[in-house]
C-alpha cells in the first residue's frame, strides 16, 4: 500500500480543521432580529448575527421592508418569522396587519410570504404557539385577542377567532380596553392576554389543531386598579408567571395553576431601586425570564434601566437585585438569548441596541462593547443557528 504524500494529509487535516471550526462557530451563532417603528431612519425588521461564545453582534442590516413591525414572533420549526404591522388602516374593517416571512437562514434575510387582517386596530405584540400551527396576536387599539391559522408553506389564514375585550378600568387612560401582549402556557394549553385598559389578565382556552381561542373559566386574574399590565411571563416550570404593570413600575408574581389555567397573586413589588418613586415619564415595557427560570428581567422607560430580579424557587416570589442602564433611551423591549448567556436591549429613542453579558450565578448583567445602531429598535428576537 502506497503512503499519503505529507503535503496531502497536511492538506486534508487543514480542511477537516476548518470545517469543524465552520461548525462549530455556526452552531455558535445567532440570527437575532428587530423589529422597529418606521419612519425617516428605519425600513422595516433588521437582522444582525449574534457570537455566542464571544456576545459580538455585526452590524444590522435590512432584512425585510415592511411598516410598523413593532413586534416579531418566530415560528419552532425556523424557517418562519412573522410581525405585527402596528397600524389601523387595513381592508374594510381598519384594522392592523400579521404578515409572514421566509427566512433565508445564511444571510437571515426575508421573504414576504402574505399578510392578514389582525382583527382589531394597532396590533401589537403577537407569538407562535408551540405546535406552530397558529399565530396568536394583541391588538391595542382595537381591545381584542385573535388566532390565525398557519398554513403548511408558513402562509398565513384570516383570523379564525376574534375575541373582543369589553370594559374599562380607574384612570381616564383606561377608557377602554386595551390588550398588549399575548403569551401560550408552557404546555400549550392556554393563552393569557395581558390588557392594560382593564386592569385585568385575561385567559383564554387554546385549541391549536383548530387554531381557536375560547375563555377560561375563570376567564381573567384581575390586578390593583390603575396598574396597566402590559407584558407577561411564565417560568419554565409552569408554577409561576409575572405580569409587568405600566403605570405602576411593578411586577405582579403569581402562582399559576397548569391544569385550570389559572393564576393567583402572591406579590407586587416595584421595578425600582430602593428609594425610587414612580415620576413623570416613568413606565415599564417588557418582562421575561431566564432559561433556567432562576432569574427575571424587566424594562423601566424613562429610568432606562433593566430591573433584574431572582426568584425563590418555592414560592415564586422575587427580590430585585440590580438595576442596571441600558445605555440608551426607552427600552421599549429587550431579549434573552435561548442559551441565557447574553441580553440584548432595544433602546427606542436612542436608535441603539445593547449587548449584555449575564452573570449565570447572579442573573445580572455586564454591558458588553459599545452600543450599535438600530433605527428605533422596539423588538428582539433570536433564532440560533443549528
Amino acid at each position: 500500500m502506497k503512503s499519503i504524500p505529507a503535503s496531502i494529509a497536511t492538506l486534508a487535516i487543514t480542511l477537516l480543521a476548518t470545517q469543524m471550526n465552520a461548525a462549530q462557530q455556526q452552531a455558535a451563532t445567532a440570527l437575532v432580529y428587530f423589529g422597529t417603528y418606521t419612519g425617516k431612519d428605519s425600513k422595516g425588521i433588521y437582522v444582525s448575527k449574534l457570537n455566542l461564545a464571544t456576545g459580538n453582534l455585526s452590524t444590522p442590516e435590512l432584512a425585510a421592508e415592511t411598516r410598523n413591525p413593532s413586534f416579531l414572533a418566530l415560528h419552532p420549526g425556523g424557517k418562519f418569522l412573522y410581525s405585527v404591522g402596528e397600524v389601523s388602516d387595513v381592508g374594510p374593517k381598519k384594522t392592523g396587519a400579521v404578515n409572514a416571512f421566509a427566512i433565508d437562514i445564511q444571510t437571515g434575510k426575508l421573504t414576504a410570504l402574505n399578510q392578514q387582517e389582525s382583527g382589531g386596530a394597532g396590533p401589537c405584540h403577537l407569538v407562535v404557539d408551540k405546535t406552530g400551527q397558529t399565530v396568536l396576536v394583541a391588538n391595542y387599539g382595537g381591545g381584542s385577542a385573535a388566532s390565525l391559522p398557519i398554513g403548511k408553506d408558513g402562509r398565513l389564514k384570516s383570523a379564525a377567532s376574534i375575541m373582543q375585550h369589553t370594559g374599562r378600568s380607574v384612570t381616564p387612560r383606561q377608557s377602554q380596553p386595551n390588550a398588549h401582549s399575548i403569551n401560550v402556557s408552557p404546555d400549550n394549553r392556554f393563552a393569557v392576554c395581558a390588557d392594560l385598559g382593564l386592569d385585568k389578565v385575561l385567559v383564554y382556552k387554546l385549541d391549536s389543531a383548530k387554531s381557536t381561542l375560547t375563555p377560561n373559566d375563570p376567564p381573567h386574574t384581575a390586578v390593583t386598579g390603575a396598574s396597566g399590565p402590559r407584558h407577561f411571563t411564565f417560568l419554565p416550570n409552569s408554577k409561576f408567571a409575572y405580569v409587568i404593570n405600566e403605570m405602576t413600575c411593578t411586577t405582579t408574581a403569581f402562582t399559576y395553576d397548569a391544569k385550570a389555567g389559572t393564576l393567583i397573586e402572591i406579590q407586587t413589588l416595584s421595578t425600582l431601586p430602593k428609594g425610587e418613586t414612580v415620576q413623570k415619564g416613568y413606565s415599564t415595557a417588557e418582562i421575561q425570564a431566564h432559561p433556567t427560570g432562576k432569574f427575571i428581567y424587566g424594562s423601566n422607560r424613562g429610568h432606562d434601566t433593566i430591573a433584574v430580579y431572582s426568584v425563590d424557587e418555592k414560592s415564586g416570589r422575587l427580590t430585585l437585585t440590580q438595576s442596571q442602564s441600558t445605555l440608551g433611551k426607552t427600552p421599549r423591549n429587550f431579549g434573552v438569548d435561548p442559551t441565557g448567556r447574553w441580553l440584548i436591549a432595544a433602546n427606542q429613542s436612542s436608535d441603539t441596541v445593547v449587548v449584555f453579558a449575564i452573570d449565570q450565578k447572579t442573573g445580572e448583567l455586564k454591558p458588553k462593547g459599545d452600543p450599535i445602531a438600530v433605527p428605533s429598535p422596539v423588538c428582539v428576537k433570536f433564532l440560533v443557528l443549528k
